[in-house]
């Protein structure tokens, strides 16, 4: 069963739908017969009913595809679709539950939707590049503000930035939180607190918003969804400050390790690479994201276990179009030919962009809300009993409770 939008609206499509959607493609809606014969042969489909309906008051256009349909939907204003009374005599079982679901749309669509990525990484390798190329615009810290040559913080700073986008009538908050100086020290000992603080601290804001009386009806969600974690190209394996990140920050949110500026790594050596990390966070029991505890059926379980035997994922970022066999692309040009960012044969960014916006989006934002959040929440109200009872509050990864407050297991 899957979700699919239909002449405007939200359906379920089923399996019966299958072999309706490949004959939508030959049924003209001037040719009235073969508008008859085939709605009646699919008076029972809901999907059946709705394009039946979409018939009649379609006048000479030709419906030529299922996916057609979307993107006509999305051009030109349509006719309101057919009273549930239509339906209801059509099918005498209806009951419009299905209903739900366009109520959901329209109430998502009012009320926008929020991401908050992290991107953790020493200076050089391309993070900013990497978030452009991702949205398609300018949305990195670096891109927006002043063009001044930016000197390496003594400390770890915490820098985010906020933009709205909108794509097909779809908006976003879209919120990217940067850490200049992260590894650029002499000494990078317990570098990974401030950003621990911080991921904790936006816990703590939406904690004590939940807490209020007088609550808002939605609570800004600052929280951070999701970390991206830079590995330089070394080709041999995790560093010692790589596996100490991870392994403390992967308890508090959902990370996902790339390898920054792999085309500086040849194939060979670029599959031995990812080998070896892989085998280091196993080593140091260390769980990115998506983590097989959290798989929620077989389905998951199998689409995950690709994903996992993949990452890290090895990118090329690149804000510059270059014109290619006639095609506009983005992509890296040097004097061999061209790195194409968007080409699975040249790197994985498609990979990582898959996974954060079009296919895991949600469920990176659900994990965060009903895992991480929520181990920082129980422990936060514990720890206030404890306080209550006259106790000290305990610590954790050997800073005091009150300042990092993390929930680290």
């Amino acid at each position: 069963m899957d979700l699919r939008l239909v002449c405007g609206v939200s359906v379920l499509f089923h399996e019966q739908d299958i072999s309706l959607s490949c004959q939508l493609g030959r049924v003209s809606a001037s040719d009235r017969s073969d508008r008859e014969a085939w709605c009646h042969r699919w008076s029972g489909s809901v999907l059946g009913i709705l394009i039946c309906n979409r018939f009649e008051n379609a006048g000479p256009e030709v419906i030529t595809s299922f996916y057609g349909t979307m993107s006509d939907s999305a051009k030109t204003p349509q006719h309101a679709p057919a009273a549930r009374g239509d339906k209801a005599s059509t099918d005498f079982s209806y009951v419009g539950i299905d209903a739900i679901l366009e109520q959901m749309r329209r109430k998502a669509m009012k009320q926008g939707f929020e991401l908050n990525i992290m991107v953790v990484g020493q200076s050089g390798l391309g993070k900013s590049t990497l978030m452009n190329t991702l949205f398609k615009s300018k949305v990195s810290r670096k891109s927006v503000l002043t063009t001044e040559e930016e000197r390496i913080p003594k400390t770890i700073e915490i820098k985010s930035i906020s933009h709205d986008i909108e794509e097909k009538g779809v908006r976003m908050k879209l919120t990217v939180i940067d850490t200049p100086g992260f590894g650029d020290q002499i000494n990078n000992e317990n570098c990974w607190q401030p950003i621990m603080k911080f991921i904790n601290d936006q816990y703590e804001q939406y904690l004590q918003e939940e807490i209020n009386i007088n609550r808002k009806k939605r609570i800004p969600d600052s929280r951070v969804h999701c970390c991206i974690y830079f590995i330089p190209p070394t080709g041999h394996c995790l560093r010692p400050i790589d596996v100490e990140f991870m392994r403390h920050l992967s308890k508090v949110v959902n990370i996902v390790p790339v390898i920054a500026k792999a085309d500086t790594l040849t194939l060979e050596e670029r599959d031995y690479f990812k080998q070896k990390i892989r085998e280091d966070l196993l080593a140091n029991g260390i769980d990115i994201y998506p983590q097989k505890e959290f798989d929620e059926d077989a389905e998951d379980r199998m689409i995950n276990e690709k994903i996992r035997e993949m990452i890290p994922f090895a990118v090329v970022g690149s804000d510059q179009e270059y014109q290619v066999n006639g095609k506009r692309l983005l992509g890296r040009k040097t004097k061999w030919g061209t790195i194409e960012v968007e080409n699975i044969e040249h790197c994985e960014f498609a990979f990582l962009r898959d996974l954060l916006i079009r296919t895991h989006m949600q469920n990176i934002k659900d994990i965060t809300s009903s895992i991480h959040y929520e181990m920082y929440r129980v422990r936060r109200l514990n720890d206030s009993n404890t306080q209550a009872n006259g106790q000290p509050p305990a610590q954790a990864n050997g800073v005091p409770g009150p300042e990092v407050l993390s929930h680290e297991m």
